[in-house]
């Protein structure tokens, strides 16, 4: 063996060992990447699947925006934005706060009210009359300047859940979370496993558990009835942003998948998997 490549194989191994002696180092994924939305697709209420309407949605310094300084009236132009790959294990967390006044027309509910979509329905099959994804929301509100509002709040378009042992129908179910008035950034994070518990944290603090999400309920209109398979556990699904009437920005959203190889002997064994998809595994 010559010289060169007894050097490339000794630094191929020494990679290896280093990757596989670092079992804990977490490999969050940048699902932002501060320059572009070129891994995202849009979906707003009355467009087609990747018709920005307004440029609703847009990356500025480095920033990810919601705004509506194109439009004239919302006219319930519900909006997402969905992230082309889907998750089962993991656990999605983004900062962000709520900015400026609320658009023209946006219902009073929305007031600085904006969302976080998991498990959700694939935005291929979102009709285009359809006002949200079937999935499970994970609210961000921000504060009216007095009173309490929790973050991190559930609401369930087109689901429900079961908290407790007991099926849940009620639409949404708030957080223990603080109030955030004004302009100041909040992490939200929801740690989501399969078909089973999921739990919203704010500020790394745990504010709300359920399990068992599932299709079912209504607050989701115009959709596809050979989608919306009521009773259907969700093992999995996409993960959008919501655009509700009110300018939000994300300064990052990021995820941890928590499905891999689950084989020590493996290089890219990772201790913090809690879902095994042995597939992954590089030897």
């Amino acid at each position: 063996m010559n010289t060169i490549l007894r050097i490339l194989l000794l630094a191929y191994l020494s990679v290896a060992a280093w990757a596989q002696k670092s079992p804990d180092k977490k490999e969050w994924i940048q699902m932002f990447n501060g320059k572009d939305l070129k891994e995202w697709a849009v979906k707003i209420a009355g467009y087609d699947l990747n018709d920005n309407f307004g440029d609703t949605f847009r990356v500025e310094n480095g920033l990810l925006k919601v705004a509506y300084d194109k439009y004239d009236q919302y006219n319930n132009r519900f909006g997402h934005m969905f992230y082309r790959r889907k998750f089962s294990h993991y656990i999605v967390a983004a900062e962000y706060r709520f900015v400026g006044e609320q658009v023209a027309g946006g219902p009073s509910w929305a007031l600085r009210n904006s969302g976080i979509m998991i498990h959700c329905q694939a935005p291929e099959t979102m009709r285009k009359e359809q006002d949200f994804p079937i999935s499970i929301e994970v609210q961000l509100l921000g504060g009216s300047g007095s009173g309490e509002r929790s973050t991190a709040n559930l609401c369930t378009p087109g689901t429900n859940i079961v908290m407790d042992g007991k099926l849940v129908t009620q639409h949404c179910i708030n957080s223990t979370s603080k109030t955030f008035h004004g302009e100041q950034w909040v992490r939200v994070e929801a740690e989501v496993h399969g078909d089973g518990m999921i739990t919203h944290r704010v500020n790394g603090e745990p504010v709300l558990t359920y399990e068992k999400a599932q299709i079912g309920g209504g607050a989701v209109n115009r959709y596809d009835e050979k989608v919306k398979q009521d009773g259907l556990l969700l093992k999995e699904g996409y993960i959008s942003l919501q655009s509700e009437s009110h300018p939000i920005e994300f300064r990052k959203v990021e995820l941890l998948n928590l499905s891999g190889c689950m084989d020590r002997k493996a290089r890219n064994y990772k201790a913090y998997y809690t879902h095994a998809d042995n597939s992954q595994c590089k030897y």
